[in-house]
């Protein structure tokens, strides 16, 4: 899985079984081999890895690790889709910066908080919908539809239009291919629909908020909701994560059950140990670099193995063990990454995954899981995500 290379750096095998099954084991034994790995990856080449927390951070945080723009992986996107598809991710230096400082406020903590009754409006209404009898799969009926729905409320969609808008959510989850390109042009007429609809009669939502902004135009606007659109993803695979590991670590459950007020501390230690992200997206040196007497090239890629670095005996006392009461504060998690680029949403994904986690416990006394966990993981190196999380009331 990891062979020596230049007697110094290891090589990862994505299409490795054990990679795919147990990333964390898998990534963990290159993080021991040492700091940097090297990963071959299809489309972008050689990409260096970092594998320890303290380097990973410093990288994220590092301004000569530059991002670029991923549209080359969009070909079968309409030309005047792309415009309005560059995630903030992408985004360097002043227009980031630019971007960035108009739009935070509207995704603070505070924020955040102060749409929890509005969150748990919908998992109370996702959980009614539930169908009668079991088993049920929580990720079409709530981990999937919950962050759609936040999105909804914070551009302000009808009602009517949100069938709509879960298509688009389920097109963009794929990625690629023909669902995808069909959906994105459609996604995009919507998106800025509701930008023109925002203008003509702005609400008390996101984008009602922003569209008096003279810093943003009409291309950041939509592109602020297409960003909406990705950033959906995470919320969904990470509360399915997290429910599937507390349905099979009976002791954390009982704690949580027992004493509610472990959860937002434990939701820190749930991204920590099940967080979706495994690989961060590359990141290229604009200069030539030394890397743990690594030569990195200027261009070349390198990225965090969020995975192994969660895991680093370096940065955690007894890593590999969950603990709801893991105390907070340094050195944090990099589940949301670290530095000028630290996601967005993260606040709203936090406070979507308490609500739904804390909902569940509260409604359903013997919540179970029904099947094998290990046999519903879908086979993806760079997140770690479940195809279905069938459970019983």
């Amino acid at each position: 899985m990891f062979r020596p290379s230049g007697g110094r750096v290891h090589e990862i095998d994505l299409a490795d079984p054990e990679v795919l099954a147990d990333p964390f084991t898998a990534y963990g034994r290159a993080r021991e081999a040492g700091p940097v790995a090297r990963l071959p990856m299809p489309g972008i080449g050689t990409v260096w890895v970092l594998t320890r927390h303290e380097d990973a951070r410093a990288m994220l945080g590092d301004p000569r690790f530059a991002l670029t723009s991923a549209s080359f992986l969009r070909p079968d996107v309409p030309e005047h889709c792309l415009r309005y598809m560059r995630s903030m991710a992408e985004m360097n230096g002043a227009e980031h910066k630019r971007l960035r400082r108009t739009v935070s406020p509207a995704f603070s903590v505070r924020h955040a908080r102060s749409l929890a009754p509005v969150i748990e409006r919908i998992v109370g209404r996702l959980l009614d919908a539930l169908p009668d009898g079991d088993p049920v799969d929580l990720v079409p009926h709530l981990t999937r539809p919950l962050p759609i729905e936040v999105i909804c409320e914070l551009v302000g969609i009808p009602e009517a239009d949100r069938p709509r808008w879960h298509e688009y959510g389920a097109s963009v989850a794929s990625g690629a291919g023909p669902a995808f390109a069909e959906a994105v042009p459609r996604f995009i007429a919507d998106a800025i629909a509701a930008v023109e609809r925002a203008r003509a009669d702005p609400g008390d939502d996101v984008l009602g908020t922003l569209v008096g902004t003279e810093d943003l135009a009409e291309t950041d606007l939509v592109m602020l909701v297409w960003n909406l659109m990705l950033a959906g993803q995470t919320p969904t695979n990470l509360i399915a994560n997290a429910v599937g590991h507390l349905l099979t670590d009976p002791d954390a459950l009982a704690a949580l059950r027992a004493d509610p007020g472990l959860l937002p501390g434990a939701v820190e230690e749930l991204i920590r140990w099940c967080g979706p992200t495994l690989l961060t997206i590359p990141r290229y040196a604009t200069e030539d670099l030394d890397l743990h007497g690594t030569p990195v090239a200027k261009g070349e890629a390198v990225c965090v193995s969020v995975a192994a670095a969660h895991r680093d005996p370096r940065a955690y006392a007894d890593p590999d063990r969950f603990d709801p009461r893991r105390p907070a504060g340094p050195p944090g998690h990099l589940g949301f990454g670290h530095g000028p680029h630290f996601c967005l949403g993260a606040a709203l994904a936090r406070t979507q995954t308490e609500v739904a986690i804390g909902a569940l416990l509260d409604r359903f006394p013997r919540l179970a899981l029904a099947g094998d966990l290990a046999a519903l993981r879908a086979p993806d190196p760079g997140t770690w995500r479940l195809s279905a999380l069938p459970v019983s009331r």
